[in-house]
């Protein structure tokens, strides 16, 4: 059996799915139907071979870089490409790891003081102005 292709082979559009089909008992169905959604369907081959490599080194980059032989930088911008597509954001998360344990637990306490909002308290750890500072 093949895959889904993403594209049309000839103009490079998006495909419909117009057709289904049983494999027991050979119903066939016709109509537009939507794609499954399955993420991992936007990837194309090598992107799918990067993921099972990675999930295969348990998401250790230094072992992925000994498995495929390429630089870190190489393979980090190989992981956000596919975190783009799959529809996240890479790295929005990065600020609250760059924050002291010491400012966290500061702005956790101010939090149960009721000094701030928990909206607040988010932004802050996420490394984003509020109107309270």
């Amino acid at each position: 059996m093949y895959t889904q292709p993403e594209k049309c082979p000839v103009c490079q559009s998006e495909l419909i799915i117009t057709s289904l089909a049983c494999m027991h008992c050979d119903t066939r169905i016709e109509g537009h139907f939507q794609s499954v959604s399955n993420p991992f369907f936007k990837l194309n081959t090598e992107q799918q071979q990067f993921l099972l490599s990675f999930v295969r080194c348990e998401g250790k980059f230094n072992r992925l870089e000994e498995e495929m032989n390429l630089s870190y930088p190489t393979l980090r911008n190989r992981f956000n490409e596919i975190v783009q597509i799959l529809g996240f954001q890479p790295n929005k998360e990065e600020a609250t790891s760059k924050l002291s344990e010491e400012i966290r637990r500061q702005i956790l306490e101010e939090l149960e003081q009721g000094t701030i909002t928990a909206q607040v308290a988010r932004d802050k750890l996420l490394g984003k102005k509020t109107n309270k500072e």
